[in-house]
């Protein structure tokens, strides 16, 4: 495995790690009108590196129940603290995002938010409706926690019938103590097992990083188990450290790598597979949905 010191050059990022910024007009605008709608995105707030790219071609997605996470996940670089209660008006503001930026596929995301009884399953479920109410021909593709297994809240959101049910297993298990600690491996694989058992027609999705310290035998497995749990589309991306304050990047994966990865899941039976060095859990998510529709 190559080193950190010897992958990264010179202490900097790998050529393949670096972007071009698209024009700044459209992007700005993007950057104005959900601040002014008071709506929160995970671009912003997880500082994604394909924020500019998203927001220049008028995209984005939405993260509800404010901005503040229950969990402290080393990887993630959403604040951690208390949230007051979810205001019942955001599901019509993101709604009118939606119709604003004339978005015909939708992601839909949230902050954990274990002090809710439900995880904040129903604000899910509002969110959906209201943007179906305005916008009858929009795609929906909810992002969800994993509710601490609670199965009555899994059932409400497939209920609602998204068109993309997506849950991130994130790494492989061995590292889910020093990356997520507040999760768990198994119950994130019976949360999209379960959703497939209520309602068979739900396509589910899940996510992956890379470059954390897991092993090639570790993601094959990882992999197997998603596949297993009835997962039909995936993600892989290269994990990047947000802030000092959070987990090192232990190797930066090379893109044929990253290819190499996406040939071995198709291969293993999943629809579609998204893998790159930029790749996230919403990036493109309409072209992943269009490729087993």
């Amino acid at each position: 495995m190559t080193s950190r010191r010897v992958a990264e050059g010179q202490w900097g990022k790998p050529s393949w790690l670096k972007q071009r910024l698209p024009a700044g007009f459209i992007c700005e605008e993007v950057s104005t009108l959900l601040n002014k709608a008071k709506v929160h995105t995970v671009c912003q707030e997880a500082q994604c590196p394909n924020i500019w790219e998203c927001f220049s071609r008028k995209t984005a997605t939405f993260m509800i129940m404010g901005d503040h996470c229950t969990r402290n996940c080393r990887f993630c670089a959403v604040a951690h603290g208390p949230n007051p209660f979810p205001d019942p008006e955001e599901p019509v503001r993101i709604a009118g995002m939606v119709q604003n930026l004339n978005l015909d596929y939708v992601v839909i995301t949230s902050v954990t938010r274990d002090d809710l009884p439900d995880g904040g399953a129903s604000f899910f479920v509002q969110t959906a409706k209201e943007i179906r109410r305005k916008i009858p021909h929009a795609l929906v593709e909810l992002l969800i926690p994993d509710f601490q297994g609670n199965k009555d809240a899994l059932r409400s959101i497939t209920e609602v019938r998204p068109d993309v049910l997506n849950h991130n297993i994130e790494t492989v298990p061995r590292l889910y103590t020093i990356v997520r600690p507040e999760a768990i491996y198994q119950r994130s694989l019976d949360l999209l097992r379960q959703a497939v058992t209520f309602d068979s027609t739900i396509i589910t999705k899940s996510g992956l990083m890379l470059g954390l310290g897991e092993q090639p035998e570790e993601i094959l497995n990882t992999l197997k188990d998603l596949l297993d749990a009835g997962c039909q589309l995936v993600t892989i991306g290269q994990y990047l450290q947000p802030t000092k304050a959070h987990l090192p990047v232990e190797r930066y994966i090379p893109p044929k790598e990253f290819d190499n990865w996406r040939k071995i899941a198709l291969e293993m039976g999943f629809a579609e597979v998204a893998g790159g060095p930029f790749v996230r859990s919403s990036y493109h998510a309409k072209n992943l949905y269009q490729a087993v529709n």
